[in-house]
Parts: structure tokens; C-alpha cells; sequence
């Protein structure tokens, strides 16, 4: 037995990826961190810079809102402090018109309430009826109101939880004090009206006590203490908010776990502030969108790099097949040469076997432009959808480029069909043969169809013999040629609407199995078990399959026929030389 040793050129092309290749991949995926890294820094302070202009613009729009809604209401009780009906009122302790003159003014005024307390702070008229009688002689608004000869603004807590801000101003008639004018001023309608928006919103006063909020349990509390009640809920939110910094969104605080940007801004009045938080959620969006493409982008590009590695592997994979092909004839013709005399059967039979070998591979080579047109299609198709895909990737429509993907692969999986029966056609079957039961081979294959017999109904009929078939043969190959019969009685049956499939097994001086179908028949009976010769749409097959199963019958010993029924169909016969009892126990022995 004569080998040789591969030479250099082989062990390259044998050899796993060079290094250069490898040097490419790892800087590919080196780029697209540093790529991802640098956007995510980059884009994430745009982004933030943006959100936060737009925060200041909005806490501007909202303290010049309240600053508006505080001067409008200053001047009102000014406005009633000079009322002379309210005056005449407290002059002469005649308060019946009071409270309705108060009701029509607190329409048009737009404040929360208005009160008129006499000199003793009872409130003898009010707009909420259930104020009349009540004492104020000890509130704040009233004792300074008394006190100053100008509009005095008070806030005082409220019971049920927030602020009372009042204006209150005395009413004098004829020089003497003859009571207060109290208008309690609507700042709540502020805090309601930011509840709808994702910030979240406070104002202090100059003590830096929270006044208004968007969060009633802030009211009352510093800015400090209001932000200790919002901690991370537990050991792991707080360890994911420290990774904020390396995100790049910079936080200012927390909230609810949850990083924020605090924007503030000055109210031109007793040294009130308002603050907002706002969170990157939408900041956050925005990057990983941008993001997202970016990563397909490599995604795409290292899958490509993968394609052409693998499409060079399997050349690499044929050219070693072939040298070694040629290796193994080398070894064969110096063995057949050395045993000539002592292995004269077993030289014919390699002999033959390799005669019908040429053959297929002579019928391959005549019919290699049919091979080549069916191989063409799906490849410019391929071409067509990938240049879609591009555009659309271009354009952000992920959804359509992965449909284009999607019909690619199919293709892919077409030419691997059609791959795959030429390298059927071209194999050749083993040498050493055994028992097979045909019963159990039957079986075996209507297995391997099941997944199509679900998805069609097809009215199966087998009929089979209660005692065992038994042929001399091998099992795969028999196996092969019973799916490619019953492979093409369902595809026979497509345009039938009741399809039906009858099958056969009976034993005498052949085994043989027939299989009937209810289709439309056979039109060119002679060219049948001819090489690429098909009744199927281009694309479905290309005419290997009864080819291959008659060479495997025949080299078995029997043969393959077909014919139509009479009464509609085709019917496919094989037969097969019987396994005797004598010949079983020989070939077991």
C-alpha cells in the first residue's frame, strides 16, 4: 500500500482559519464595542442636554403660570377693601346681601374663596356658607392683616394635608378698622395640572419648606428629606443605579430607584423656588434605538464574514475529498495488482460497481446546465432580495429586511435540496448486504413521511402480510426508494380533492410492493427512470429521485416498474428477489 504526504499547499488549504483571519474577526468585534461605547457616551449627553433645556423651558412656563396666578389675586383684596357696600356692611351690621355680593365676585376674580371677618375676626360673610359664624380671631391672616396698612400674604397648613395661601387686607371706614378681607388664593389647580406630565414637580418656600408638589407626601419637608423617602427598593436597584455613571446619564438624584435630572429655577416672589425632576427614560430610548442599529449593522457584517469563511471551507473540503479520492484508486489498482489471481470475483464486482459509478457521473456531467439553471434561480433571486434588504436596512424598515431575509434562507434550503439528490445520485451503496424485512422498512418510512401526511389529508390503505417479508438487501437504501415512491404519490395527489394512496405488500416467489395513487397518471412512460427527467414545477425537483431508486432495486437483484391504473392514477411495482429460510440462515451464518 503505496501513500503520499501532503504537501505544504495541502496543509494550508487543511489548515484552520490563518491568523490573519482571525486578526480581522477580533478587530471587527473590538470596532463595534469602541463604536457602541463612544455612541452611547456621545449620544447620551445629547440627549440629556436636550431633555434638560427642555425641562428649564418647562419650569419657566410653570413659575411664570403661578408668579401670574399670585400678582392677579394681590390686588383683589385691595379692589374690596373699598368696596362701599361691603364697608356700609360692617358699618351696619347688615350682612344679608354680603355673601351673595362675595359669590358674584369670586367668578370673575377666579380665586379659591373669599371671606369678610368683622373687627372681632367673625366671618359675617364668606363664599363657602359653611365659614359664616366661624372665629379667625387667632389666624395669621387676620392678626397681621389688622396690623398692616397693606395686602398681607400668609401660608398656613392645612389640616387635611397641603397649604391655605390667603391675601388679607383690613377694611377701614372713616379712618377706624371695621374688619378684614381674606381671598384664599387656588394653587392646588398648579399641582393637578403637573401631576399629568412624567416630572415631577415642587416648590419651596424661602425657609426651603416644600409648599406645592407632585407628590402630596413631599408637602411640609425639605428637599433633602422629601428625596431620602424615595430609596431604591432593594441591595440590587441601588447597585444598578451606581452603573448610571458608566451609562452616561449622569444623574442628579433619585427617585423611586430611578435616576433623574433635577432642574431649578427662582420665583420671583418671597424667595419661593420650583424644582423638577426629570428621568432619562426617554433619553434612554433614544440611545439604545441608535444603538440597536448599530449592532445589527456588525451583526450583518460578521455574518457575512462568516458566509465567505465557511463557502472557502467547503472548497478547502472538496479539494481534500478528491486528493483523497484519488489516494484510495491509487491504493486499489497496487492491491488489485498484487491479488490478481486470488480475487478475481471481488475485482469484478469493484469493477462493475465502478462501471455504474462512471455512468451516473457521465449522466451528471451531460446534464449539468439543467443543474446549473435550477441552481441560478434561487442565486439571483438571493442577489435581488439582499440588495432590497440593504436599501431597507437603510431606511430602518427592520421589519421588511427581515422578511427579505426570511425568503432567502428558503432559497438556501431549496439548493440544498437539490444539493443533496445529486450527491444521493452519486454515491454509491454499500457492499455488504443483510436480512431486511420489508414489513419493518415500511413502517420505517411512512415515519419519515408523517410530518407531510399531517399537513395534507391523504387517505392512506396498506395492506400487509401477517408474516414476515424477508429479502436480501440493505435497509437505508430500501427505505430510501419506499419514501421516494410515496413522495411522489402525494405529490401526484395535490390537485386531487380527495387524495387517497394505496400500498401493497405480498410475498410469493418475489417480494414485492405496489404502490397506487388516484392522481393524474403518467404521460411519458419510457423516459420515467431517466436522470433529471420531472413532471414538477421547476424548483420542486430535478429528477433524481426515481432514477436513484431504480439503480438501487436493480443493483438488489429486481427491478422497478410503473404503469398507469385504469381506473386513474399511476401505480409503481417493486420487486424484489424472496429471502428463503436456507439462504436467511447462510447469510446469518
Amino acid at each position: 500500500m503505496v501513500t503520499r504526504a501532503p504537501t505544504v499547499e495541502n496543509k494550508k488549504r487543511s489548515a484552520p482559519l490563518s491568523w490573519r483571519v482571525r486578526l480581522a474577526l477580533v478587530s471587527l468585534f473590538i470596532l463595534a464595542a469602541v463604536t457602541v461605547y463612544f455612541t452611547n457616551r456621545l449620544l447620551t449627553d445629547r440627549f440629556t442636554e436636550s431633555t434638560r433645556n427642555r425641562a428649564e423651558l418647562r419650569l419657566a412656563l410653570y413659575s411664570g403660570n403661578l408668579l401670574s396666578e399670585l400678582r392677579r389675586n394681590a390686588i383683589v383684596p385691595q379692589l374690596l377693601a373699598r368696596d362701599p357696600a361691603l364697608i356700609g356692611a360692617l358699618n351696619s351690621n347688615d350682612f344679608s346681601q354680603s355673601t351673595q355680593r362675595l359669590i358674584s365676585f369670586v367668578d370673575e376674580i377666579g380665586a379659591a374663596s373669599l371671606m369678610l371677618l368683622d373687627r372681632d375676626g367673625r366671618t359675617v360673610a364668606a363664599t363657602d356658607r359653611n365659614r359664616l359664624g366661624s372665629s379667625h380671631r387667632t389666624a395669621s391672616y387676620f392678626v397681621e392683616g389688622l396690623r398692616s396698612n397693606q395686602t398681607v400674604f400668609t401660608t398656613l397648613p392645612r389640616e387635611s394635608g397641603g397649604y391655605v395661601f390667603t391675601y388679607s387686607r383690613r377694611v377701614e371706614s372713616d379712618g377706624n378698622v371695621v374688619g378684614v378681607i381674606v381671598v384664599e388664593v387656588d394653587l392646588a389647580k398648579f399641582e393637578r395640572a403637573w401631576a399629568g406630565i412624567s416630572d415631577a414637580v415642587l416648590v419651596t418656600n424661602s425657609e426651603g419648606i416644600i409648599i406645592l408638589a407632585t407628590e402630596p407626601r413631599w408637602r411640609g419637608m425639605t428637599e433633602e428629606k422629601a428625596l431620602v423617602l424615595e430609596p431604591a427598593e432593594n441591595a440590587i436597584e441601588r447597585a444598578i443605579n451606581y452603573t448610571d455613571s458608566w451609562r452616561g446619564d449622569h444623574p442628579d438624584a433619585y427617585i423611586q430607584g430611578e435616576a433623574v435630572i433635577r432642574t431649578e429655577s427662582r420665583i420671583s416672589f418671597r424667595g419661593w423656588r420650583m424644582v423638577s425632576f426629570t428621568t432619562f427614560a426617554s433619553v434612554r430610548e433614544k440611545v439604545n434605538g441608535v444603538i440597536a442599529l448599530e449592532i445589527m449593522g456588525f451583526a450583518i457584517l460578521l455574518a457575512l464574514a462568516f458566509y465567505v469563511l465557511s463557502r472557502k471551507t467547503a472548497l478547502r473540503m472538496a479539494l481534500f475529498q478528491r486528493e483523497s479520492a484519488e489516494l484510495r484508486e491509487l491504493n486499489l489498482r497496487l492491491q488489485r495488482e498484487i491479488a490478481e489471481r486470488e480475487k478475481v470475483q471481488e475485482n469484478l464486482a469493484v469493477a462493475e460497481q465502478t462501471l455504474a459509478q462512471s455512468s451516473k457521473l457521465a449522466a451528471l456531467g451531460e446534464m449539468s446546465a439543467a443543474v446549473s439553471h435550477e441552481l441560478n434561480q434561487p442565486l439571483a433571486a438571493m442577489k435581488t432580495y439582499l440588495a432590497g434588504a440593504r436599501l431597507l436596512l437603510r431606511r430602518e424598515r427592520t421589519e421588511e429586511a427581515m422578511s427579505s431575509f426570511n425568503r432567502i434562507d428558503d432559497l438556501i434550503e431549496r439548493m440544498g435540496a437539490i444539493t443533496r439528490q445529486l450527491k444521493s445520485y452519486a454515491r454509491k451503496g454499500q457492499q455488504e448486504l443483510s436480512p431486511v424485512d420489508l414489513r419493518d422498512a415500511l413502517v420505517s418510512a411512512l415515519s419519515m413521511m408523517e410530518p407531510q401526511l399531517k399537513l395534507r389529508q391523504v387517505k392512506i390503505t396498506r395492506i400487509l402480510p401477517e408474516h414476515p417479508v424477508m429479502v436480501m438487501g440493505d435497509r437505508m437504501r430500501i427505505e430510501q426508494v419506499m419514501v421516494n415512491l410515496l413522495r411522489n404519490a402525494l405529490d401526484a395527489t395535490k390537485a386531487e380533492p380527495d387524495p387517497e394512496v394505496d400500498i401493497l405488500l405480498s410475498s410469493g416467489q418475489v417480494a414485492r410492493m405496489t404502490v397506487r395513487d388516484n392522481g393524474h397518471g403518467i404521460e411519458d412512460l419510457e423516459a420515467l427512470f431517466e436522470p433529471f427527467y420531472t413532471t414538477k414545477q421547476p424548483g420542486d425537483g430535478v429528477g433524481l429521485g426515481l432514477a436513484i431508486s431504480s439503480g438501487i432495486v436493480t443493483d438488489l437483484g429486481g427491478r422497478l416498474t410503473a404503469r398507469n391504473s385504469e381506473t386513474g392514477g399511476a401505480v409503481f411495482e417493486m420487486q424484489l428477489p424472496i429471502l428463503s429460510e436456507q439462504s436467511e440462515t447462510r447469510a446469518a451464518e
